[in-house]
């Protein structure tokens, strides 16, 4: 950890930083973390001046620890925590939160699954019990997981009635192939027509285990209070560290896969692999994906859509992973703009990778990215994810003064540099999705 203390105290490892992110001169947002006996990891963020406060239960699994044929077992267990524990009911879990006017919610991710709530500051020993009780206490009854199959079927597809969401799906297959990162965070319909209970809580009982596990906080609260909840709660969960390494991904030659469904709108995906939160290059990576495709004043909104008007949506992306990512490019367009579209967003990466950025061009793209991380650090909930997020991956809650330096730091060689190595069309999946006829316009 940068610039931090290390001393023990009551059986916990505790890190006291000495810095702390600037909010104003008299209100500082304090980091501290907390490792528990049995090696559950608390982080927090003290922020004075609010009434609220985030906290989040982290646990480092995800539909890339999944077999094939358990593929969306850590999404289905998500859904399932919900639907009765040893100490409340579903209508219980439904109230607990609400009835304070607080707000419960969780999410599953391909290396992470996070159970969180935000609540006034004094409803916190509230949250912590109900989100505790969700990962420890979950009874997955037989009838609610038939009745839930239904629910998250429905769900899967809804999300192949919607191909700007769905793409991002294709794209990441065709880029990992028949690596686990390959799976949809989802699952198939067919696994989950088959999941018994029994699935369900061996790979609970193998995966929510402590060293996975994250307690992540910020708001009005005290670091100690936040500790001597999580140990209230989460001293009994099975103390073992995390077991075995997950495989990394090799990269792949990229294909084109085209696709025909009953839509209007055409829609365009291209992807690659790219770096992972860990990687020095990461920075470079994320500047050159703002100043491509990151807004209105971004080069593919400017050509695709303001000059040329080939589409109404018109964007870039990146995802970082513990040891890889992706970078892409998004379109939204019509059927006859397929051509001409995919040529010009071509035409602006080829451009990347051939001729450096302008001085007031790379400026304005750096000042934009910072601003955008700074102003969204205004959210609270925003916090508590950078922190819950940060310690899974980095083992530490990196300075925003650090962060902002790394983007000063970029230089156009690094640019350059880095959209030589990823923005290559050997190495780029590009699915399309075309409508096939059978709808029409509407009226």
């Amino acid at each position: 950890m940068d610039d931090a203390r290390l001393h023990f105290a009551k059986g916990l490892v505790k890190h006291t930083p000495r810095f702390s992110s600037p909010l104003n001169q008299k209100n500082v947002a304090t980091y501290c973390k907390s490792v528990l006996a049995n090696g559950i990891r608390v982080v927090s963020e003290e922020i004075p001046h609010v009434r609220s406060v985030s906290i989040g239960i982290w646990v480092d699994t995800g539909s890339r620890d999944e077999d094939p044929s358990l593929n969306g077992v850590s999404h289905f267990i998500e859904h399932m925590v919900f639907k009765g524990t040893k100490r409340r009911s579903i209508k219980d879990i439904a109230r607990s939160l609400e009835a304070v006017g607080g707000y419960l919610n969780a999410f599953t991710g391909k290396e992470h699954t996070c159970y969180y709530a935000r609540v006034l500051d004094e409803h916190m020993p509230l949250a912590v019990d109900v989100l505790s009780d969700l990962v420890c206490g979950p009874t997955f009854p037989v009838p609610e997981l038939e009745k839930e199959k239904g629910v998250v079927i429905e769900e899967l597809r809804n999300a192949e009635d919607d191909p700007d969401d769905i793409i991002h799906d294709y794209v990441e297959r065709e880029v990992f192939g028949e690596h686990p990162l390959g799976q949809p965070v989802i699952g198939t319909e067919k696994n989950l027509r088959a999941f018994t209970r029994d699935d369900l809580m061996a790979f609970r009982r193998e995966h929510y285990t402590s060293g996975k596990i994250v307690v992540a906080a910020a708001g009005r609260i005290r670091h100690e209070d936040v500790v001597a909840l999580a140990e209230k709660h989460l001293s009994k969960v099975r103390a073992e560290a995390i077991v075995g390494r997950r495989e990394r991904p090799r990269r792949r030659d990229g294909k084109e896969v085209k696709l025909r469904r009953p839509i209007q709108q055409a829609h365009v995906c291209l992807g690659t692999m790219a770096y992972s939160v860990l990687d020095k290059e990461r920075f470079p990576m994320l500047v050159l994906n703002t100043l491509l495709g990151d807004g209105m004043s971004s080069r593919l909104f400017q050509s695709v859509r303001e000059r040329k008007g080939y589409a109404y949506s018109v964007y870039s992306f990146v995802n970082t992973l513990s040891d890889t990512g992706t970078f892409g490019v998004y379109a939204g367009l019509d059927k006859e703009n397929i051509g001409r579209a995919s040529d010009l967003i071509w035409k602006e990466l080829e451009l990347l990778c051939k001729r450096p950025v302008a001085g007031p061009e790379l400026r304005r793209t750096k000042d934009q990215l910072k601003g955008s991380m700074m102003l969204s650090l205004e959210s609270i909930p925003n916090r508590m994810m950078r922190l819950g997020g940060s310690e899974l991956a980095l083992g530490k809650l990196p300075t925003l003064d650090s962060i902002l330096e790394s983007i000063d730091a970029v230089t156009n060689e690094d640019i350059l540099r880095v959209a030589g190595d990823i923005l290559r069309r050997d190495r780029c999946a590009t699915v399309i999705i075309e409508p096939d006829g059978s709808s029409g316009p509407k009226e």
